[in-house]
């Protein structure tokens, strides 16, 4: 497969990934026997939980007239349109009453569904399974369900389970932060994948600068749907990985890093028996805007009171400098300048955007996906 030397015009902004799981809402912010809004891939979702507590997410418009159907009422099992009063099962979308019918009128209610979308809770976040979608015009019927459960975050020290002498797997924290990037799916991607940005968006004097820049080379080889920068020592010029080893008291550190289409980015930390988890999305919201969710998991200091608010400081820094900087690149992004990139720095942006590729064409032509990566890959750059 080529590669692409202008991700802008190789693979349009509009091309938002269906049959897959998006975050949609944080699981806090949902609560039970209320409706709340939400936006995935242009797609208006009303999401909210029953009486027992479990999540739903249905298409935010009634099939009669198009009402939204957050406006409506909520009483624990169905939603109730506000305009005519139809109802619709919270969870598969069916109709159970339409209120104008008189006795002698056998409209079949049952075959008639408001858009409905696999939904579950995993680690702090409303997942959403959005399928590919139907013929043009047609209506929503049973709803299609997902192939496989939503993504969670790793939590234990390695990929096989809990190391031995580890604290036990329920012995961890969680903390989550998430904002707003005016800019598609495809610059915030690849903006969340850069590894050349940091001494320029990222200073700190806890963290790096741009007097600490230096050569790097990284291994990285090719998993299911995505690519992993194999297990390699963090970075020496940042001060939270001396004081990690320190306080783990190991003999060494590592550090891996997965993508995985449509938009996830995983991180553990490995200390001896202390880990540090992450999965970071990027969530298509419209075409020119997209949203990063930050969900973290740890177990090294997971006995401080205030490890979840002072890790949630440092998230929104970071993220803060993120978004302030999508912000200024979406004003240049308003005049469609020519980009580029280039090895090997950009190398993983290109890989996102082949995989990209390679699934779209894959599901075309009705076969298995053909990888853009032959096999390992070794880059350098300096950052």
């Amino acid at each position: 497969m080529p590669e692409l030397d202008s991700p802008q015009r190789q693979a349009p902004d509009s091309l938002m990934l269906t049959g897959f799981w998006y975050r949609a809402l944080p699981a806090d912010r949902v609560h039970r026997n209320q409706l709340h809004q939400a936006m995935l891939l242009e797609i208006p979702l009303v999401v909210g939980r029953d009486r027992a507590g479990r999540p739903f997410a249905l298409r935010d418009a009634c099939p009669h007239r198009g009402m939204p159907l957050h406006c409506g009422n909520f009483d624990g099992e169905n939603v109730e349109c506000s305009y005519h009063g139809w109802q619709f099962d919270a969870h598969n979308g069916q109709c159970e009453l339409i209120p104008s019918l008189t006795a002698d009128q056998n409209l079949k209610v049952d075959r008639i569904y408001a858009g409905s979308y696999p939904c579950e809770e995993q680690d702090g976040f409303i997942w959403v399974y959005i399928p590919d979608p139907g013929p043009p015009g047609a209506g929503f019927s049973a709803r299609e369900e997902a192939p496989d459960p939503a993504p969670q975050i790793e939590k234990s020290g390695s990929l096989g389970g809990v190391p031995e002498g580890a604290p036990k797997k329920d012995k961890y924290k969680l903390a989550y932060l998430t904002a707003d990037m005016p800019v598609s799916i495809d610059h915030g991607i690849i903006g969340l994948m850069d590894p050349a940005h940091g001494p320029f968006v990222h200073q700190a004097w806890w963290w790096r600068s741009r007097h600490s820049i230096h050569e790097k080379k990284k291994n990285f080889e090719p998993i299911p749907n995505g690519f992993r920068m194999s297990a390699h020592t963090p970075s020496s010029n940042s001060a939270p990985y001396r004081l990690l080893r320190l306080y783990a008291d190991a003999d060494s550190i590592t550090t891996t890093i997965d993508f995985v289409l449509p938009n996830m980015r995983s991180e553990i930390i490995r200390a001896g028996k202390y880990w540090f988890s992450s999965l970071t999305t990027v969530t298509p919201i419209t075409r020119n805007r997209c949203r990063i969710d930050v969900v973290a998991a740890w177990n090294i200091f997971h006995w401080m009171p205030f490890g979840p608010e002072l890790l949630k400081l440092v998230f929104a820094k970071f993220v803060e400098q993120d978004r302030r900087t999508m912000e200024l690149q979406a004003e240049g992004l308003k005049h469609n300048p020519h980009l580029m990139l280039i090895d090997d720095a950009d190398r993983p942006a290109k890989w996102y955007f082949q995989l990209k590729a390679a699934h779209l064409e894959a599901k075309r032509l009705g076969r298995e996906m053909k990888h853009p990566m032959a096999g390992p890959v070794t880059l350098r750059w300096r950052s």
